[in-house]
C-alpha cells in the first residue's frame, strides 16, 4: 500500500492537513477513484485537528475506529478522511453502512455487497471474501458497528489477517475491542466550530440569522454541548423562531427532557434532550407520523408511508403535508435518487421515535402494516419482471432490501406468520437469481423452509426456487433434495404449477451436470406442462432458452436457433430483457460453431450488456469468454487472450468453475490451446494478467468499444428488441391484497 504518511494529499496545502481538501474543487480531470463514498450534502465545517489525528492513527494501524454519542459526527468525519486519502489505495475506499442492518448472519453478505463481490457457491462469505481481499489495496469504511460490535470484530479480524493490503475505518459507539486497534474519541464542538456550523446551517432557514445574534448563538452552542445533530435540529427551527426563541425554549425543557434519561451521560442527555425539544415543537400529528415512520429501515418513498403510517388519525390525503414538516424541521431526511425523491430517518432520531412508538403500543400493528406493503411490492415486481419495467423493477427492489429484509425477519419470527416468509423469499426468485444475489437468496430461503409453516403453496415454491439457486451454485445435492420433495409433494397434492416448475428447475440441473438426454426430457416435459396450465413469463422462456442450449451442445444448432427466435420474438413482445440475453447468448454460441463471427459478434456484444446492467456474473461471463474465441476468430490473437484472462478473474468472481460442465468450458480449452500455440506461453500468460486486472465495468467498456467500422451488420429474423422504458405504475390499492397471489 502506499504510504500514509510522509506527503500531503494531492491538491492540499503543504502542511499535509486534509481539513482544507476539497475533493469536488476543480483540477486536472483524471479518472475517478474505486469506491462507493458518497457525496457530501453540504458543507464540511471544522474538524481540521481531528482530520490530522485520523490520518495519523490511519498511517500507523490497520484498524482505526472513530467513537463517539450518536450524532457527534463520526460518520461525516470517516467519509471525509476516506475521500482525502482514497488515492492512496489501488482498490479506492469503499463505504458499508451498517446502521439498517438488522441480522448479524446477514453483516458478511452486506461487506461482500458494498465492495462489489459475489461467490455463486454455497460457501460462506466468511471463507471466501478474505480470499478476495488477499491481493487488494482499498480502505474499508465500516459505518455503525455498535448494533452488531461481536460481529464486526470477528470478521473484521478474519480480514486484515489474510488481507495485507486492507485498512479498515469504522465508525461506532464503542471500539471493537481487538488488539492493536487504533481509537479516536470524537469530542464534541468547540464553540466556534460549533457556532460556524450552526450560522452555515441557519442561512438555509433565514440568511444573516446565526451572525446577527452571535451572541445567543454561541450560548445555544454552548447549551447543546457542541453536538453537531443536535445543532443541525435546532438550526431547522429557525424558519419560525430567532435565534433567542430557541435558546429560550431550549432552556425551558432542558431539566425536563434531560431527566428523562436516568444514568445517561451528560453528552447522551444533551443529545436526547435536542432531540426531545424537537419533538415537543411538533404537532400532535408530526408527532405521530415521527413515531409511525421508524417501522421503516433506510430509505422509502412517499407511497409506503402512505399505506403504512396512515389512518384515522392520520388520513393518507394529509400525509404528504406532515411529512413536509418533518423534512423541513431536519427530523426526516429528504434525498433525491434515480427512482425519485425518497426519506429517511438519522438513526438517533429514528431510536427517539420508536421509544414513543412502543409507548403507543402501536408497534405490533405499524410492523405488520409495513411487512403488508412489502409483500404487496414484491408480489408486484414479480409480475413486473415480465415486461418492459424489468430494469426499473431490478433497481427498485436493490432499493428496497433493508425494508424487505426488515419484511422477512418479521414474518420469520413472528408466530404463525413463517408462510408468508416462505412467500417473500421465494417471489424474491427473480432479484435472487437475476441479479447476482444468490448468497442473500440462499440465506433467506434455507431459514424460511426451516420454519414450521403450514401453507403447502408457499413450501413448494420456496422449494424449487431453493432447487434453482442451489443449482447455480453449483450445490447440487442441496438442489436435487429440494427439488425431488417438491415434485414428489406436488405430484401427490396436484399441484401443476409446482410440478411444472420442479420438473423445469430439475432438467436444468441435469443440463449444468452434462446429463443432455435427461436435461432435454425433463425441460420438453416442463414446457408441455406450462402450456397446460397457460403458464408465460421469464422462467417459461427460460426453460426453452436451457432446452436451446441441450440441442446446442448435443450437436443441433438449427433446433437451438429455432428455439432462441421463438424466445427473442416473445420478448421483444413483452419487453423481456435478461432471458433475452441468455437466449442471444445461445444464438451467439450458434453461429460462432458455424464459422460465422461477424454475426456471432453483435449477439454476444448485446448479450453481455444486457448481463452488466442486472449485475448477472455468471451470464457476462459466458458471453465474454464466448466473445474471446469469436475475437480470435477475427485475427487478434493478443485481445483474445486478455478477454480470456478476464473471464477467469470473473469466474473467480463467480466463485464456480463453469459449473464443472465439460460442454461449457470446452470452447474455452479449445480456445486456450489455439492461442498458446499462436503467441508463445510468455506472451500469452501475460495477456492473461492484462486481462486479469480488469474488473466487470472495465471489460464491458473494453468489448463494448470495439469500432463499430470493423464489425459487420447482421439482419434482425425478428424485428429489434426495444429497450425498455421506466414507467411509473399507480401503488395498489392493498398491497397486502394482492400478494395472496403465488404466480411463478
Amino acid at each position: 500500500m502506499p504510504p500514509l504518511s510522509g506527503s500531503p494529499l494531492p491538491g492540499t496545502p503543504s502542511t499535509g492537513s486534509p481539513a482544507g481538501h476539497d475533493p469536488a474543487a476543480p483540477g486536472p480531470l483524471r479518472p475517478a477513484p474505486p469506491g462507493s463514498l458518497p457525496a457530501e450534502r453540504n458543507r464540511f465545517v471544522g474538524r481540521g485537528r481531528e482530520l490530522d489525528t485520523l490520518e495519523s492513527h490511519l498511517a500507523r494501524a490497520r484498524l482505526v475506529t472513530v467513537t463517539g454519542v450518536g450524532g457527534i459526527g463520526k460518520t461525516r468525519l470517516a467519509t471525509r478522511l476516506a475521500a482525502a486519502v482514497q488515492d492512496r489505495f489501488c482498490d479506492g475506499a469503499w463505504l458499508v453502512e451498517l446502521s439498517t442492518l438488522g441480522e448479524a448472519e446477514l453483516l458478511d453478505h452486506t461487506v461482500a455487497e458494498a465492495l462489489g463481490l459475489t461467490d455463486h457457491t454455497g460457501r460462506p462469505p466468511r471463507v471466501w471474501l478474505p480470499e478476495r481481499l488477499a491481493d487488494r489495496s482499498l480502505l474499508l469504511v465500516l459505518d455503525g458497528c455498535e448494533q452488531l460490535t461481536e460481529g464486526c470484530a470477528a470478521l473484521v479480524h478474519a480480514l486484515l489477517r489474510q488481507a495485507p493490503g486492507l485498512r479498515v475505518l469504522a465508525s461506532s459507539r464503542r471500539p471493537l475491542g481487538l488488539a492493536d486497534e487504533q481509537v479516536l474519541p470524537l469530542a464534541p464542538l468547540s464553540v466556534p466550530e460549533a457556532a460556524e456550523l450552526f450560522e452555515d446551517r441557519a442561512r438555509c432557514r433565514r440568511p444573516g440569522a446565526g451572525e446577527a445574534e452571535r451572541e445567543a448563538t454561541e450560548e445555544l452552542c454552548r447549551r447543546l454541548d457542541g453536538i453537531p445533530l443536535a445543532l443541525e435540529l435546532a438550526a431547522a427551527r429557525l424558519g419560525a423562531l430567532s435565534v433567542p426563541q430557541v435558546l429560550e425554549r431550549l432552556n425551558d425543557r432542558f431539566r425536563l427532557l434531560a431527566g428523562d434519561a436516568r444514568g445517561a451521560l451528560p453528552r447522551h442527555q444533551t443529545l436526547r434532550t435536542a432531540v426531545g425539544w424537537s419533538h415537543e415543537l411538533c404537532t400532535p400529528a408530526e408527532r405521530l407520523l415521527w413515531a409511525r415512520l421508524t417501522v421503516f429501515t433506510g430509505l422509502f418513498d412517499l407511497e409506503a408511508a402512505e399505506y403504512v403510517c396512515s389512518g384515522p388519525e392520520l388520513p393518507a390525503e394529509r400525509l404528504l403535508d406532515v411529512l413536509t414538516e418533518l423534512v423541513a424541521q431536519s427530523v426526516v431526511v429528504r434525498e433525491d435518487t434515480p427512482l425519485g425523491p425518497r426519506y429517511r430517518l438519522l438513526d438517533t432520531v429514528r431510536m427517539y421515535g420508536a421509544g414513543w412508538l412502543d409507548a403507543l403500543a402501536d408497534g405490533e400493528r405499524m410492523r405488520r402494516r409495513h411487512r403488508d406493503w412489502y409483500m404487496g411490492l414484491v408480489t408486484w415486481c414479480e409480475l413486473d419482471w415480465f415486461s418492459p419495467r424489468q430494469a426499473e423493477v431490478a433497481s427498485r427492489v436493490e432499493a428496497e432490501l433493508p425494508n424487505l429484509r426488515a419484511a422477512l425477519e418479521y414474518s420469520l419470527e413472528e408466530k404463525g406468520e413463517a408462510h408468508i416468509g416462505q412467500y417473500l423469499a421465494a417471489t424474491l426468485w427473480f432479484h435472487w437469481a437475476g441479479c447476482g444475489r444468490l448468497t442473500e437468496g440462499r440465506y433467506w430461503l434455507d431459514r424460511a423452509l426451516r420454519a414450521e409453516a403450514d401453507n403447502e403453496e408457499t413450501r413448494l415454491k420456496a422449494l424449487w426456487v431453493l432447487g434453482h439457486v442451489a443449482a447455480l451454485q453449483g450445490d447440487p445435492v442441496t438442489a436435487a433434495g429440494a427439488l425431488a420433495e417438491c415434485r414428489e409433494t406436488a405430484a401427490r397434492g396436484g399441484n401443476a404449477r409446482a410440478l411444472a416448475y420442479a420438473e423445469h428447475r430439475t432438467g436444468c440441473l441435469a443440463l449444468v451436470s452434462d446429463d443432455l438426454p435427461r436435461a432435454e426430457e425433463l425441460l420438453r416435459s416442463a414446457l408441455a406442462r406450462y402450456r397446460e396450465i397457460g403458464e408465460l413469463n421469464s422462467n417459461v422462456l427460460m426453460g426453452q432458452v436451457e432446452l436451446a442450449t441441450a440441442r446446442a451442445f448435443h450437436g443441433d444448432p438449427a433446433d437451438a436457433v429455432r428455439l432462441c427466435e421463438e424466445v427473442r420474438e416473445v420478448c421483444a413482445d413483452h419487453g423481456e430483457r435478461r432471458t433475452l440475453a441468455y437466449a442471444l447468448y445461445v444464438l451467439g454460441y450458434a453461429a460462432w460453431s458455424a464459422g460465422d463471427p461477424a454475426r456471432a459478434r453483435p449477439l454476444l456484444e448485446e448479450c453481455l450488456a444486457a448481463h452488466h446492467a442486472f449485475h448477472d456474473l455468471v451470464g457476462a461471463v459466458l458471453a465474454v469468454e464466448l466473445l474471446a474465441l469469436v475475437t480470435l476468430d477475427e485475427n487478434r490473437e493478443e485481445e483474445a487472450a486478455v478477454l480470456q484472462g478476464a473471464a477467469g478473474r470473473l469466474w473467480h468472481s463467480v466463485g464456480l468453475p463453469p459449473f464443472g460442465s465439460r460442454h461449457v468450458t470446452a470452447p474455452r480449452v479449445r480456445g486456450e490451446r489455439r492461442l498458446r500455440e499462436l503467441l508463445g506461453a510468455r506472451r500469452y500468460e501475460e495477456c492473461l494478467r492484462e486481462g486479469a486486472r480488469l474488473d466487470p465495468d472495465a471489460v464491458t467498456a473494453r468489448v463494448l468499444r470495439f469500432p463499430a467500422e470493423n464489425r459487420v451488420a447482421v439482419p434482425e429474423t425478428q424485428p429489434p428488441v426495444p429497450a425498455p422504458r421506466p414507467e411509473k405504475r399507480e401503488p395498489a390499492a392493498s398491497p397486502a391484497t394482492r400478494a395472496g397471489e403465488t404466480t411463478g
